[in-house]
């Protein structure tokens, strides 16, 4: 850790330089994006943490990396032996980041932060709260002077989504994304969103781990459509395909002295939780500014026919390769030596059999015993746990095919369970089983019904610190918004056509970690004079380890939801399925 702690002290150097007493570096890029590009992990170089949330703030004398309780454990064995002090969000003894800057630094003192990193309502937010105790933010890139042998970003070509996959064309989703804009009296949209721009253009790639997106930028209005890509990520089939859909293609870097050309006499659209604040500043001042959630961030999280029906087949392969890895795994742990890395890489080998498989969705958590526990566990050769006939697996993972994107995950017996152990896991299943029966109004949030998944575990005096449910891409991102089903508050309500997951847990540290995921679609269900309802259709098909159920604490509704479920697992799967696979499902899939 003497390296973290040297490019500590060289950032710290820049500081006074700059004439700066602090920095603050987050763990995205300029697209807002969960994973990002080699090129912009600049919070991962300077700490060593690669949790997917988390924020670095230094001054002078200090420094902390702000996480969320999915990371407290994997934060504080990645810190170990630096001077970064773990900052556990969400706790009442830790002070936000602002908040504990405002108690470090003096007034009249400055914070740094580069402005293409931060959301427009993210550095608006801070400026304000730091300008309570007379603090300035200013706008530096601190990191680019410091971080001299940062790789290059990614020139890798991109490849045109075939409209069998999408259902419509890129004509036919600026017609509506127009329509959208009329509605909100805007002339020009800004996209700065990797998913939502390669939904919008029917466009994917390969720049970043586990999402197929594309590193661009894009400009839409009335009548054009110019998206900001680097010339050498063009081929000669990509260009006709823009060509033909007049399309019009300007360098990446030239985003900014774009949109300084927009005419002022423009209202110019931005996604304020979106788009960063180096391209909002680069906007005339003179332009009207619609600040408006993006109308394609709505758009493309209610999935059409033709993009459910590829779900549902690539549904059918991940079963399929779930069943086939579990099987191999079940008789492999009686005679082979089996880690965490090593049945996740066997685990990707059998969804690479599977037709149109693009790569995994992110990255596998097989976490073993204790493990298990730490909510987003990343496996390392140093931390590589050998799994024993004892105790319990926690296995999360997700295939990326081109005719979906998917998500589950499933906790396996590897020994004769205890009594707390399906104590523990039944509570589980009585929440995830809760939410997945659930028929709720038209206008409903996710929040509302976020306590049904948790009821079971509150009455024990449990919970869980992560949320219960978020939306998921159509081949694109594994998480997706704007829906979601979790304790906090979000205003979106759940449609017809939106893809959610289901997956409540539980977690003893230092024991094993415990959670059940199925992604579920809201479908419409029965109309009566009280108005329109909605359900869930559950989409994941993998039997569920009834070893681990207490089946005295299920309801018969319950009980007859498991069964049902495993009937059509074993109905669906089987026919893709060997003689031997079919008996080994079936065993699995048995009526409790």
């Amino acid at each position: 850790m003497t390296q973290i702690n040297g490019r500590i002290s060289a950032l710290r150097e820049a500081m006074k330089k700059a004439g700066v007493a602090a920095c603050i570096i987050p763990g995205t890029d300029p697209h807002a994006s969960e994973y990002i590009a080699d090129f912009w992990k600049e919070r991962e170089w300077i700490s060593g943490f690669d949790g997917s949330a988390g924020t670095v703030a230094l001054t002078h004398q200090k420094a902390g990396l702000w996480t969320d309780s999915r990371y407290f454990l994997q934060g504080a064995q990645q810190l170990e032996g630096t001077e970064i002090q773990l900052m556990k969000q969400g706790l009442p003894e830790t002070l936000e980041i602002i908040p504990w800057l405002s108690t470090e630094l003096r007034k009249g003192e400055k914070v740094a932060v580069s402005a293409e990193m931060f959301s427009v309502n993210g550095y608006q937010n801070m400026k304000t709260e730091l300008a309570l105790s007379d603090i300035e933010l200013v706008s530096i890139d601190l990191m680019k002077d410091v971080w001299i042998d940062r790789p290059e970003l990614p020139k890798n070509p991109f490849f045109i989504f075939d409209k069998k996959y999408t259902g419509k064309s890129v004509g036919e989703k600026l017609d509506e994304l127009r329509h959208e804009m009329k509605k909100l009296y805007a002339d020009v949209f800004v996209m700065s969103a990797l998913d939502d721009i390669a939904w919008l253009f029917n466009i994917r790639g390969n720049d970043v781990d586990y999402n197929p997106v594309v590193i661009t930028y894009a400009l839409i209005d009335e009548k054009s459509a110019t998206l900001f890509i680097s010339s050498e990520k063009i081929t000669t089939e990509t260009k006709k395909y823009l060509d033909k859909n007049g399309i019009i293609v300007k360098d990446y870097f030239n985003i900014h002295e774009e949109l300084q050309k927009i005419p002022k006499s423009k209202a110019v659209l931005v996604d304020a939780g979106k788009l960063n604040q180096s391209l909002f500043e680069a906007i005339p001042a003179e332009c009207i500014k619609r600040k408006a959630m993006s109308p394609v961030f709505r758009l493309k999280s209610v999935k059409n026919k033709t993009e459910m029906r590829g779900v549902r087949n690539a549904m059918i392969k991940d079963g399929v390769a779930l069943t086939r890895f579990f099987m191999w795994f079940e008789k492999s742990l009686k005679n082979e030596k089996l880690t965490e890395l090593s049945i996740s890489d066997k685990l990707r080998s059998f969804r690479e059999d599977q037709e149109g498989f693009r790569g995994e969705s992110f990255g596998t958590i097989a976490g073993y015993a204790g493990h298990g526990a730490i909510v987003h566990y990343k496996a390392t050769p140093e931390s590589d746990a050998v799994i024993k006939n004892v105790g319990i697996l926690l296995l999360d993972s997700g295939g990326q095919y081109l005719d979906g994107t998917t998500d589950i995950t499933r906790t396996i017996a590897l020994g004769k369970p205890s009594k707390k152990e399906k104590r523990d896991f039944t509570m589980v299943l009585k929440g995830h089983i809760q939410l997945a029966l659930a028929k709720f109004p038209v206008n409903t949030r996710g929040s509302q019904l976020d306590i049904l998944a948790r009821k079971a575990m509150w009455d024990e005096g449990i919970n869980y610190g992560h949320g219960t449910g978020h939306g998921i891409g159509h081949f694109l991102n594994v998480h997706e918004g704007p829906q979601n089903i979790r304790m906090d508050e979000n205003p979106v309500t759940l449609m017809p056509g939106m893809m959610i997951s289901n997956e409540p847990g539980l977690y003893r540290t230092g024991e094993y970690g415990i959670r059940i995921e199925n992604l579920v679609q809201v479908i419409p269900a029965e109309k009566t004079e009280f108005g329109q309802f909605l359900k869930f259709e559950t989409l994941t098909l993998c039997y569920i380890d009834t070893r681990l159920v207490e089946k005295d604490m299920l309801t018969d509704n319950e009980r007859k939801w498991l069964n049902d479920y495993h009937l059509r697992v074993c109905k669906t799967l089987c026919p893709n399925l060997t003689e031997k696979e079919r008996k080994w499902l079936s065993r699995k899939t048995e009526a409790i």
